[in-house]
Formats: structure tokens, C-alpha cells, sequence
């Protein structure tokens, strides 16, 4: 199964910027629909952002809160999926997970849908 693990947080000010990373190995990374979670204490996880597994021209989608801040990508030949994080917010500040899935959903970020998850990296927004 593929094994995957989030770097990047940190802490920041408001309005500053983060770029997170995921490696992943032991699968075949390409072929994986892939996003981007977050939880906060108290809070239920919520969906941030995915991206197909299309190598050329691949599909993103976006949770409202974070869009026109956030961008997910993804390079496949280094087995990496990436989440840059512009103009923070203090209700940013979440552990953040990336996951994988054999498929994307038609619509929304469901975790139901990911079978694979990182441990996650803390962002904290002040």
C-alpha cells in the first residue's frame, strides 16, 4: 500500500504563506486521485482541496473557504503532492492531511472517499 507523509507546516502570521508536501512511495502515485484534509480541535475534518490523477491537465477542486487562497498540485515523477497556502487565515490553523484515493469523487472533498492517509502537519495561523 502506498505509505504517505505531509511536511511544511508551521506557524505564521495572518496573511502569510505556507507550501505544504506529501510524499508518497510504496504505490503507484499517478494513477491515485489525491487531497488535502484538515481538522482543528473541537472541529470536524473538512475537505480542502483535491486533485485527479490526469497527468496532463489534471482536475482540482476547492472547499469555499479556501478558494482563490489555496492551490493543490501534484509533480508525478517525484511521487509528490503539494498544497500552497497564500494569504492565511487564523481559522487556517488545523493539522493538515493529505490522502489518496483510487478515484476522485464527482462532486466535493468526502473522506470516505481516501483509503490512505499521512499523520498529518500542524499549521497554526495567529
Amino acid at each position: 500500500h502506498v505509505q504517505l507523509v505531509e511536511s511544511g507546516g508551521g506557524s505564521v502570521q495572518a496573511g502569510g504563506s505556507l507550501r505544504l508536501s506529501c510524499a508518497a512511495s510504496g504505490g503507484t502515485f499517478s494513477r491515485y486521485c489525491m487531497g488535502w484534509f484538515r481538522q482543528a480541535p473541537g472541529k470536524e475534518r473538512e475537505g480542502v482541496a483535491r486533485i485527479s490523477s490526469t497527468g496532463i491537465g489534471a482536475i482540482t477542486s476547492y472547499a469555499d473557504s479556501v478558494k482563490g487562497r489555496f492551490t493543490i498540485s501534484r509533480d508525478n515523477a517525484k511521487n509528490t503532492l503539494y498544497l500552497q497556502m497564500n494569504s492565511l487565515k487564523p481559522e487556517d490553523t488545523a493539522m493538515y492531511y493529505c490522502a489518496a484515493a483510487l478515484a476522485c469523487p464527482g462532486y466535493g472533498i468526502k473522506g470516505t472517499d481516501f483509503a490512505f492517509w499521512g499523520q498529518g502537519t500542524q499549521v497554526t495561523v495567529s
